[in-house]
């Protein structure tokens, strides 16, 4: 019994509808944003009242297969640690489990980044008030930060001037400074945030203008001959107006080298004296027609590969540029940034155009960067207080996220505006609590969402009441669309039935949540040997896979997809081309056990097994038409046999038996719960987990 015990132990698994007890769980943190191979994760938990005699189950989990697994019998414990394996630029899914006796009183998950360099799948983040402030303030907004897996952070107006950033020198930084909104920032701050930021792996990058000096910028040794002008005769600069801050910001020609030299050296200083990772460079977007001071045209876009290659040749720091709305993006992508980041704005105000953006910079990097976009939902309603429309955010993120990029929009607070400090908007505790399971979903799936693969248009049929429409979106559809990942489809469907509109920055504050959709039958056609098909969510089992029972009939697939909110991602396992040769080169040797459909049920379900023919196989020892003494059993999770459903002598031959949890003992039917059948014969058996939900 106690081999059979510890089976069922390490495959713990289960739904989070199934949890109708208090919630047990209070935080689950991991030390770092991102971890290189070879770092250990170390855990954090905090746990509200558990029972006695409760413990906890954890499993590590890569795409739907068990890395390895854990307990913790002592929940005086707080904290353990995981050494993952070695595998660079990979994500986990971390399942916790509180256990009493047989039944899971409650789940909390969290996700693991082993990436060693934190480009390959970007998080960014933000920073905007440098006030002063105590270590707590400080360690509470990073650590925020962490739990949502952010691996960059970006600085937004630290700076002093933006032709001068650093007051003060290198050697003898002022403590404090007055930037361009007349706030007070200071060094202290700014310091031991980026401090506070690399205990947790985070990059922190310095954000400036490429192009920017205030007034009097003469006086710090800012030529008139580096400036862009809007006449070929150098009268008129041109400039940004600030003056409601008492301040213009002009512009200066980038691909001037003198400028260039200035610019880089005062960005030196910056890094010489606090110790950021790189620079996030910032533009303005499309001037129009622009003059350098001897009336040659300059087109700005042109001058920004040079710009960023002397940049990063000057000062050896990581760089970003922001593209707004894909202004020069063509330069940025062949340059040495390591991501793609665009500020997205008018027209690109449909949900297609947050796909195509992220689709257009693949291609113009060769598919070797990934995308952030800073897209601002509910913009329009940031200039006074109020609260952020969830399903306007979550809608967003799904698009984005499930064409691969990732969302600028966490910090301090949520960001709805281009001016960074703007906190008019706030978040919702739905939201809060929704974005922890985006961003777990995101970083778990990372090599899914946002590795290699074909995006291609998604051949998925149903029977069902709401239609599957392709993308682009349509308003009451399913819309759908799939990435082609080596023996892997993974079909995205997100879920329009019910949305009001398909404009992502809901101005109006009028998008409504979609209809929640369950039990939706779908097909699709392919020549390919299928291994199993799962799907997983961030709206649905705080994002833990789920595996579908299929029907294959002339090569036509049918399933059953249990549930969608908003977004779910249906990943199809192809058997390879040597699990195919193996399967039709070799005797089997086990009996086939499948998995039981519907999983989870209420009250039945059906359990289907094969015999083999062949004799070599135990118990079919009498030769090729006879069969053997066959059992097929359920136990509850710590082993306990709780119904005997086959004992009797079997043919050779498919077998179907039906599991009614309603008419067994005890009298008034098996509770809800995680329980698993056992198929023996012989010196076989096969064990599978279901559950029971009511």
């Amino acid at each position: 019994m106690s081999g059979l015990l510890t089976f069922f132990l390490v495959i713990i698994f289960t739904f989070s509808a199934l949890y109708s007890q208090p919630n047990y769980f209070t935080s689950l943190r991991t030390d770092k944003s991102r971890y290189n191979p070879g770092d250990v994760v170390n855990f954090e938990i905090s746990l509200n009242n558990p029972p006695p005699g409760s413990h906890l189950k954890i499993n590590y989990e890569h795409l739907f297969k068990t890395v390895s697994s854990d307990s913790i019998f002592n929940l005086q414990q707080t904290n353990w640690s995981w050494l993952p394996p070695q595998n660079d630029f990979t994500g986990y899914l971390v399942e916790v489990f509180i256990v009493e006796g047989s039944a899971i009183l409650d789940q909390i998950n969290t996700a693991v980044d082993v990436s060693s360099d934190y480009s390959k799948f970007p998080r960014y983040g933000f920073l905007s008030k440098y006030p002063l402030m105590t270590e707590q303030q400080m360690n509470d907004v990073i650590s925020n930060l962490n739990d949502h897996h952010i691996n960059a952070i970006q600085f937004y107006d630290w700076h002093y001037k933006h032709h001068v950033p650093l007051s003060g020198t290198p050697q003898n930084p002022s403590p404090s400074w007055s930037d361009i909104a007349n706030r007070t920032n200071y060094f202290s701050t700014i310091n031991r945030y980026i401090e506070l930021a690399h205990d947790r792996n985070m990059k922190a990058m310095s954000y400036n203008l490429l192009y920017g000096a205030l007034e009097n910028a003469g006086q710090d040794g800012v030529a008139n001959e580096w400036y862009l002008y809007k006449d070929n005769n150098h009268t008129q600069k041109d400039f940004l107006d600030h003056s409601f801050w008492g301040h213009y910001i002009y512009l200066l020609d980038p691909g001037n080298s003198n400028w260039q030299n200035y610019i880089y050296g005062q960005m030196q200083n910056a890094f010489t004296a606090l110790p950021f990772d790189g620079w996030h460079v910032d533009q303005v977007g499309d001037r129009g027609t622009l003059y350098d001071y001897s009336g040659t045209s300059v087109n700005l876009r042109n001058c920004f590969t040079d710009f960023l290659t002397n940049a990063k040749n000057f000062l050896h720091v990581n760089m970003v540029m922001n593209a707004v709305n894909q202004y020069g993006q063509q330069n940025i992508a062949q340059s040495p940034v390591d991501f793609l980041y665009t500020e997205v704005w008018s027209p690109n105000t449909i949900f297609n155009s947050l796909a195509a953006i992220i689709v257009n910079n693949s291609n113009l990097s060769g598919g070797t960067k990934n995308s952030v976009l800073a897209a601002y939902v509910n913009h329009d309603l940031s200039g006074n207080p109020g609260y952020f429309n969830t399903p306007a955010v979550l809608y967003a993120d799904a698009v984005i996220y499930a064409y691969g990029g990732s969302h600028i929009e966490l910090g301090e607070h949520m960001l709805g505006h281009e001016y960074f400090p703007n906190e008019n908007l706030s978040m919702t505790d739905e939201l809060k609590t929704s974005l922890k399971n985006y961003y777990n979903f995101l970083t778990a799936y990372e090599n899914l969402l946002r590795d290699k693969g074909i995006l291609t248009t998604a051949d998925l049929l149903t029977s069902g009441s709401t239609a599957i429409s392709k993308w682009p979106p349509v308003l009451g559809t399913i819309t759908s669309f799939k990435k082609q990942i080596d023996s892997l489809d993974v079909f995205h469907l997100i879920n329009f039935k019910g949305a009001t509109t398909l404009d992502w920055r809901d101005n109006s504050k009028t998008q409504h949540e979609p209809d929640l959709l369950e039990n939706i039958p779908l097909s699709f056609t392919t020549s390919r040997s299928i291994d199993r098909i799962w799907f997983a969510s961030p709206d649905y089992n705080l994002s833990s896979p789920v595996e579908i029972q299929f029907q294959n009939i002339n090569n036509d697939i049918s399933f059953t997809l249990p549930y969608l909110k908003y977004w779910d991602m249906v990943v199809v396992e192809y058997k390879t081309s040597t699990d195919i040769e193996q399967s039709y080169n070799e005797i089997p040797t086990e009996l086939i056990l499948n998995q039981n459909y519907p999983n989870p049920f209420n009250p039945s379900t059906t359990i289907e097994y094969t015999i083999p023919t062949s004799p070599s196989v135990p118990p079919l020892t009498k030769g090729r038409d006879m069969g053997g003494v066959v059992t097929l059993k359920v136990y509850d999770i710590l082993g306990k046999e709780i119904a005997t459903l086959v004992d009797e002598y079997k043919l050779p031959g498919k077998y179907e038996v039906k599991f009614d949890a309603s008419h067994s003992e005890p009298s008034r039917g098996i509770p809800s719960g995680v329980y698993f059948y056992r198929l023996q014969a012989g010196n076989y058996s096969n064990t599978k987990k279901l559950i029971i939900m009511k």
